[in-house]
Parts: C-alpha cells; structure tokens; sequence
C-alpha cells in the first residue's frame, strides 16, 4: 500500500501512525496473517517511515493476509475508518519480491518561508560545489557528525510547490483549513532534492543544516518538508516507482 500522511497528522509519532493504522485494518475486517507465538501480532511490515513532523505523499507498508481481498475494495474500507490526513493512495496484491528492495531513495520537497528563490539558489549552488559538507545532529547517544553531500543525488530550487501527487479524494476538516497554508505576498524558496538512504539516513533537516554551513542560509521560520516520491534510482537518477512491477502483474 501506498499512503500519504497529511496536515496536522505529520506531527504524529511513527508509532501512534502504525497503531492507527493495525486498528483501522482490523475495523476494516481485513484478514490479517499473525505471527506464532505467544503473543501474536499481525505481519505488517513498515519501509523507511518519514520523520516525526515531515509529511508524505509516499509512505508504503506491507499487509500479508490470509484470503484474497480485492485492492479498490480494501482502499476504501480502510479509508473510510482513518483519520483524516492519513490517506491511502493505491492498494495492489503484491507480484514477488519485498518493498525494500525497491526503494533505495526518496524525493523530498522542502518550501522555505522568509528565503528567496535566489537566496536559495546560491545556497544549493555552494552545496553542490563541495565535496563534503559535515553536520551534527543531537541523537540519544549524544552528538553525532554525519557527511550530509554523499546521500544527496539532485537538488534544484522551485518556484511553486509541487501538487499533482496528491490523490482527489483528499479528506479534510474545516478545523484544518489554511492550516499549511503560506503568505503568497512573502518570499518563500521550495528545494526539490533526491536523497539516497544511506546509514546513518540522512533527512531534510540534514540538508538544511548542511546549506548553513556552506551558506550561512537559516531560514526564519522552520521549514515544511514533505516526501513525494520513494523507488529505486534508474540511470538518469530518476525514481522508479515501487509499485509497478505489481501493476504490470495485475493486468
């Protein structure tokens, strides 16, 4: 499955979003496979989860199940027991193989409120130039300093936000309107780069940092990262979509 993860829901705990998700499974009647043991659990399987705070147009999880279920059928059941801002794109009854040995990158959009297009551009610009460019990040083991340039495929800076991933059966709440929007009349850079997963994974605020170290760039408001895309990466570093193989068995 591919799902996204929206609006106020970004700020939820991978944990609280897998909860939510295995209870909606089970409101939906889905037939969910279980380990053995003495406390069973359903075989879902979670592939590189976005971090707290970031949000997605391109989660993908894993359900093994016991019978068949049709895929459009299980979209909207599930959809119809989620909360909204946690969204299912596209179900399909997998063909073979495993989902993480599909993705080995992801595409991030990042919209940058108070810096100008031109700012950022000559930040990514001294970014793409260097070699190394190292940061530190607070962990729960301490600081840990990281190379952010190796993981990072493609950068490139944008004009507008980029909007055609998201499905038209978007849910939403009136309480949740405006809730992500941005001042038009104020400046705002949107960088568009592909980031390979790497250990350890390097994140958009990784980037971030890495564009003040080489450019002094610090945004003055925190920044809005969303994941478009995840796949493997063709020749030209483009993303392959993980779902196609399962698409062409299907027909």
């Amino acid at each position: 499955m591919r799902y996204a993860k929206r609006g106020r829901l970004r700020f939820t705990s991978h944990r609280d979003i897998a909860r939510t998700f295995e209870r909606a499974l089970r409101r939906a009647g889905v037939p969910m496979a279980y380990s053995q043991g003495f406390s069973p659990h359903p075989k879902v399987s979670w592939v590189g989860a976005a971090p707290t705070g970031v949000a997605s147009e391109a989660e993908y999880v894993e359900v093994q199940v016991v019978d068949r279920v049709d895929p459009a059928a299980l979209r909207t059941a599930l959809d119809a027991v989620l909360p909204p801002g946690l969204d299912v794109v596209e179900v399909v009854e997998a063909a073979g193989g495993t989902l993480p040995e599909r993705i080995e990158a992801s595409a991030w959009q990042v919209e940058l409120p108070g810096v100008s297009p031109e700012r950022l551009t000559e930040a990514v610009t001294a970014f793409l130039a260097a070699e190394s460019v190292e940061v530190e990040r607070l962990t729960k083991d301490g600081r840990k300093v990281i190379d952010v340039r190796p993981a990072v495929v493609s950068a490139e800076v944008r004009l507008r936000a980029r909007t055609e991933h998201e499905p038209t059966h978007v849910r939403t709440h009136s309480s949740d309107a405006g809730h992500d929007a941005r001042d038009l009349s104020q400046p705002c850079g949107i960088l568009v780069t592909v980031v390979r997963q790497t250990t350890p994974t390097v994140r958009p605020d990784d980037v971030l940092s890495a564009l003040r170290v080489v450019a002094d760039l610090v945004p003055p408001v925190p920044a809005k990262a969303t994941r478009m895309a995840q796949g493997r990466l063709d020749e030209e570093g483009r993303l392959v979509d993980p779902l196609a193989p399962d698409r062409v068995a299907e027909v």
